[in-house]
Formats: structure tokens, sequence, C-alpha cells
């Protein structure tokens, strides 16, 4: 007792009085490329939460693609099924029976959600919005062209393209503005006079294209799905010159000759919300081109370093780690112990990534963050609620980038009312529910197909991700904001729970496994009563709620009513004869033994029932259950593996997932089995192009250099051998508002701070051992 005292003094001094410094040891911020793109996934994404670019950085034809984060065809519907809850005593007796093919044949003639659902017009998608061409008047090109590199800074924002031709240095710098609100390309050539080009704009459909004076005006109006008048966009361009050369009119393109620097600027806009957007559109246009591009480039770079420079990494360098970022990633594939840093690199560009793709007041990140180079982005682009959404956020809080959680929470606020009316329509019940998809108008109905689409867990995974907001930031303020949804969402599961006839557990009835199958009567079947992923959130849920009411003294009768609940309600998690955890209440037969999904972990991550402290019998289930899946799969499942195994503080395995989700590829069909990675530009690959990925193995690397989850801070719990010879993280996150700074050498802490708003008494396990600590104050 005397020594483990002495030993949290020592910690403590060393916690408040250590003078030592803490280095940034982040020189390999930057994406680079010694060729221009040939594809768009290796385009490098600009992005300011609202709009993005992406430049493809061709020599004499530059293609940049222009995309706002809320450009949505389609419009609000109801698509609920009123008559549906009158089916739903006979499909629960079904499937009290055990007969779920013939309770699955059943929704599927009368509780999915009416018309085509996501497969339809008016559900719509993300589109693209344009595409500005530049096309440059460039001596010898393409056989006289010497010393070509791009990059993205990511600790920057910026994006930069350079080559020679001759004694002729062109130079090309792209922002989208943290500052003014635009995106800006400055283009330079070292000898005068000798930087000509045309620039248009287009896009695949939809849009006409205008010039006023030296203005070029794209504008149109989207599909809505009913009379075709959806949401209207538009999109300006013009050119600045300040260094010679002439503008010209070439019909509806503009045309600029014998220049030596110019600046072109794009200001983008949506009526989503947004009634004045064009005359906003053509604001922003003409502040953006009266500042100082030097100014300009300085304030924007200070504003995306407010969120930016809170948190780094460094995990060590390696010889490859001066490659170009393409052939990083295939000698990273080959030889990991020769690139300590594109671990941290690939942390920080998820970082880089969320910054640039939401900004608090708009929408959160969809399934491509805000890039997208189609009309008919894959999946629609839109917002899927059995997992991909929430992995978009699950970095944001240890990352130390906590308010982009808000824009998720504004919309799942969105999404009450409709739930409100989808909860009656089918389950006729109190409260509010969201399935499995949703979209930019508050889709909260069933899906198309029984198989998928009446997943229960959606809208109460989504409360998770809102009360992780809280649990980190113990913002009361927000508290009392989000807890009429989180009370909504209890309200629903807590009406809508029915008794199991042999187990006499309250659960979900019908539900699914997220689109997972079993083998029952010769028959593949997904419809069960109580997977064990509803179980789960709803058993957290329920707390969450308890725990809400208590801080803000509501609500008692509720608390109460739900402390009963919970006690009606399976265990976290039950162990099959194989020794695997139960995906369904029945020891079904899985239909495939590796898919991507799975879902009935999800107590051990993203929930928080499943650790050593509390179940170590479901951890070594868990275990099982992960060596059975596999290694491979999309990047998100991939990833989501990755986390899995971070939390079984397997540093190993986890390392073993994140090279997987790190591998190269530049496939882009349709995938649903293995054979995930990232594109060379480091978007992740599903394929097609997936975002979550980047988010999941941002969070993968983040648990295990810390997990805060269980009641304590647990430092490097699950560390692979490559990265213990030395490294230090600052700016890392755990919950109750408390930042972190370590360093480690041979896989042991040598150095630790804690900060708070205000001092706390935290426990903390510290190479192996728990110590009492007390946090210095901000």
């Amino acid at each position: 007792m005397k020594l483990k005292k002495r030993y949290s003094f020592l910690v403590l001094v060393m916690l408040i009085c250590s003078k030592q410094h803490w280095g940034q040891g982040e020189n390999n911020l930057r994406l680079w490329y010694s060729k221009p793109a040939s594809v768009w996934e290796e385009t490098l994404p600009l992005g300011n939460g609202r709009l993005g670019m992406m430049p493809d950085g061709g020599v004499s034809k530059e293609n940049i693609v222009l995309n706002d984060i809320t450009l949505w065809s389609g419009s609000e519907q109801d698509a609920n099924n009123y008559e549906a809850n009158k089916y739903l005593p006979e499909i629960r007796r079904l499937l009290m029976d055990g007969k779920n093919d013939d309770a699955q044949d059943l929704i599927n003639s009368h509780f999915i959600c009416k018309g085509p659902g996501s497969g339809g017009r008016q559900w719509g998608c993300f589109q693209i919005l344009g595409n500005l061409e530049i096309n440059y008047k460039l001596p010898g090109v393409p056989t006289s062209i010497t010393n070509y590199f791009r990059s993205l800074q990511l600790d920057q924002a910026l994006a930069n393209t350079r080559f020679a031709i001759g004694g002729t240095t062109y130079t090309r710098e792209y922002i989208t503005s943290f500052d003014t609100d635009v995106g800006i390309i400055k283009l330079t050539s070292s000898t005068a006079g000798a930087l000509s080009f045309s620039l248009k704009l287009s896009r695949p459909e939809r849009f006409e294209v205008s010039r006023a004076n030296d203005v070029i005006s794209m504008t149109g109006q989207l599909d809505n799905g009913t009379d075709g008048n959806g949401m209207r966009y538009i999109a300006l361009t013009s050119v600045k010159l300040t260094n010679g050369g002439t503008i010209k009119a070439n019909g509806k393109d503009l045309s600029i000759e014998n220049a030596t620097t110019a600046y072109i600027y794009v200001s983008m806009g949506t009526d989503f919300k947004n009634p004045d957007f064009e005359s906003r559109a053509k604001t922003l246009l003409q502040k953006a081109m009266q500042r100082n591009y030097v100014v300009e480039k300085k304030v924007h770079i200070h504003n995306f370093k407010k969120l930016f420079d809170r948190f780094s990494l460094d995990l060590g360098g390696g010889s490859n780690s001066s490659l170009s970022t393409d052939r990083r990633l295939d000698a990273f594939y080959k030889n990991p112990h020769l690139d300590n840093a594109l671990p941290a690199l690939f942390l920080q560009y998820g970082r880089y990534l969320s910054i640039s793709s939401t900004r608090v007041g708009l929408l959160p990140p969809n399934l491509q963050g805000l890039w997208a180079n189609q009309i008919h982005t894959p999946w629609n682009g839109d917002y899927h609620l059995d997992i991909n959404v929430e992995m978009n956020h699950w970095h944001l809080e240890a990352a130390n980038l906590s308010e982009l959680n808000l824009p998720l929470a504004g919309l799942v606020k969105s999404l009450v009312k409709n739930g409100e009316r989808t909860a009656k329509a089918y389950y006729d019940a109190k409260g509010w529910i969201a399935h499995v998809i949703t979209n930019v108008w508050g889709f909260t109905e069933p899906g198309e197909s029984a198989s998928w689409g009446i997943a229960n867990s959606g809208s109460g995974w989504l409360c998770e991700n809102l009360w992780a907001h809280y649990a980190y930031t113990k913002d009361k303020k927000y508290l009392e904001d989000i807890y009429p949804i989180l009370k909504g969402s209890a309200l629903f599961y807590s009406d809508a729970l029915v008794k199991d006839p042999k187990t006499k557990w309250l659960v979900t009835a019908p539900s699914v496994s997220p689109e997972n199958s079993f083998f029952l009567n010769n028959k593949h079947v997904n419809v069960c009563m109580g997977p064990t992923i509803d179980n789960q959130i709803t058993r957290a849920l329920f707390n969450h709620v308890i725990e809400a009411s208590k801080a803000l003294n509501v609500d008692e009768a509720l608390r109460n009513n739900l402390t009963e609940k919970i006690k009606q309600l399976p265990p976290p998690g039950r162990v099959a004869t194989d020794g695997r955890l139960m995906e369904w209440l029945e020891e079904y037969k899985e239909t495939d033994p590796q898919h991507r999904h799975i879902s009935h972990l999800w107590g051990l991550y993203p929930g928080s029932s499943i650790t050593n402290r509390q179940t170590p019998d479901l951890m070594v289930a868990a275990k099982k259950t992960l060596e059975v899946r596999g290694y491979d799969g999309p990047s998100w499942a991939i990833a989501h593996k990755q986390l899995f195994w971070a939390r079984l503080h397997d540093g190993e395995r986890a390392f073993k997932l994140l090279k997987a989700v790190l591998r190269p590829t530049l496939k882009t069909d349709i995938n649903y089995g293995a054979g995930g990675g990232v594109y060379p530009n480091l978007l992740s690959a599903g394929p097609p192009f997936q975002i979550d990925g980047n988010f999941g193995g941002a969070a993968g690397i983040l648990e295990m250099l810390l997990q805060s989850h269980d009641g304590y801070i647990d430092l490097l719990p699950a560390i692979p051998s490559i990265w213990k010879t030395k490294g230090f993280v600052k700016g890392i996150k755990a919950q109750n508002n408390i930042t972190v700074e370590m360093k480690w050498v041979d896989g042991k802490v040598t150095q630790y701070k804690l900060y708070a708003p205000t001092r706390q008494r935290v426990r903390v396990k510290i190479n192996g051992r728990m110590v009492n600590v007390t946090t210095a104050a901000l």
C-alpha cells in the first residue's frame, strides 16, 4: 500500500511539474505525387466543411471536381404504410412459433416502406455539383515537362501542383477557403507573360451556363422525383490578374492571355435551407476577389489550424517515409517496418477529412464525405444507420475535434418528427424510430426489403453517437438539448419491446442483425426476434437516459420505469456452444461465417458493455467470434475489426487490420466481400470510395493508443510491437473532457500529462499498473 501511494505521488509530480519539451515530430503531414492524377481516385480532396474541390493536376488540361455538402436530388416524402401495424401481431406470432421465413414474407408484403424506397428518384442522392475545366496553352507538352510535383499539405489545407517546361516553372496553389468560403486557385509562371489558359464550367446533366462580363455562371435544378423541380444550385467562377495579361470572353467561357499571376475564384451554393443562395454566392465571390490573397491564405491557414493543430502524433519514421504517397502505400503493404510514419499520416488524414467535410450548422459527412464525381453516387451517397454514418464520427472525440459531432446531432434532431410517425404506423408505439437508411429529407421508414430494411437499431445507434459527445465533454447544455431525442428513442424501445416466450426477456420484434442471414427451414432468413445488437443498444440507451435524467433532475417516473425494464432485457451477450458470441436469440447456423457486418459485437465497440472488467467471459467469446470472421472485407469492415482487436488489447492483430486498411487498390466495382483498401489519394475503398474506412481506421489507431470507456484511462492498451521503440501523442482526448499527452520508449510510458478544465481525480492504467492521478487545470 505504501509503495502504491508513493508511485501515485511520483506520477503526480511528473504530471504537474515536468518541464521537458514536447516536440511536434510531425514533418510528415503531406501527400505527394510525381505525376498528375489519371483517375478521380488519385485526385486530392479539398474542403472547408461546405464546399469541396478535387484537382487532378493535369498539365495541359486540368479538371477540378466541385462539390457542395448540401447538393441533393429527391425531396421529402411520406413512405409510411399506415396499415402496417395491423400486421404486427401476426408477424410476431409467426416469429414466436419459429416461422421466421413466413414472417419475412409477410413483412415484404405489408411491413416495408411504400414505393421504391432508396431505389427511387424521390429518395434522391448526393451529387457532384460540377467540373471546372482549365485548358492551358503550354509549349512543348508533354515531352518537355520536368520536375513534376503534386501535393496536399494537411496542416495547411493547401494543395499544390508544380512543373517546369524549358526555363519556366508553373505553379498552382489550391484552397477551399476557411475564411471567405470560396475556392481559390492561384496560378503563376516564373517567366513573365507565359501563362495563358481558358476555363469553363459544366456538369453531366441539368445545367445551364451563361457569362456576364468576366463571371461564368452555371445554374440548374435537380430532379425531386415528383415534378422534376428539386434543389437549385449555382456555381460562379471568375479570374483576377495582378501582374499583366488580359481576360477575354470566349462565348460562355473565359480566356486569359499572357498573364504572369492569375487567381481563379469559385463560389457555389444551393437552396437547401437557404433561399438567398444565389445572391449569397455572388456576394462571397465579390468579397473574395477584393481580398488580398496573401492575407486570405494566411487567415485560411490560421482558421484551419485552430482545429487541426490540437493533436499531434509521432510513431517514428523509416526509410520509406520519403517516398511519394502512392509508392509509400505499395512499400508499406510489403514491409510496414520501414515506414512507421504512414499510420500517423493516415490518422491525421482522417482528422483533415473531417474538418474538411463538415462544419457546425451544416450536414454531417455522408458516405462520401462531401466528395463525389458522379450524378448517382454509390449507395446514393446517403446516410446508412447500421454502422456507416456512426463510423464517420467515432474518431472525433478522441481526435480532439469534438464540435464536429454537432452536425450529426442536428441531422438526428431533424428525424424525430418523421420517426414519430413511423413508430406509430408500424409499431403503434410511442417515441420515434429510424431504421437503416436516411437522407437529408428525413426518411425514417423501413427499407424496401425485409432482409435488411427493418433493422430496429438505427435510431438507438445514432443516440449512442450523440451520447458520446456528452461523455467526452460533460457539456450540460448540450445534454439538455439532446435529452428529448434520447428520451423519445427510449420511449419507442420501451413501448415496442415484447416478451420472448422462451427466455421471458423483453426484445425487439421484428428485426434483423444488420444485413446478415441464417439457415432456417432450409432457407436463408434474416428476420428474427431480439438480435444481439438490438439488445445491447437498448440496454445502453436506457442507461444513458437514466443517467441523463438524474443529471438534469427530470423524469423520475421514466427513470424508474427504464430501470425496471433493464432487468428484463437479455444480457449484453451470450456464449454459444462453439464458444463464440451469439448473434441471435437462437443458435442459428449463419449463411456466411465471414460476413462483413459483426453487429453482435456492438457491446465491445462502440458500446462498452463487453469489457475485461465487467464481462471477461464475453471478451473471450468476442475473440473467438473475430477469429472466425477473418481479417478481410470492405474497408469499413476491416477498420471495424481493427477497433474490436484494439478493445481486446491485441495490438498485433489490430495492426494487422490497419495494414489491411492501407492495402493499395484501384478497384471501383461495388464490393460486399473481401478486397477493401485505400486509393492512391488515401481515400478508402469499399470499393468503391466510402469515407467510413478512413474515419474507422483513424478511430482504430486512437483506440490502440488510449481507451477510457471502462471507468479509467488506459494508456497504450493495444500498442503493437512495431510502434514500441518510441513515440509520443499530444492532444488526444479521454472521456470527462480530459486531454492527454504521453511519451513512450520500448513500449513503456515514460512521461504523461493529463489536463481538464477543472481538476478531477481519475484512475489511470500506466504500464500495467493502476494509479490515481489529479488532472492539471487547463
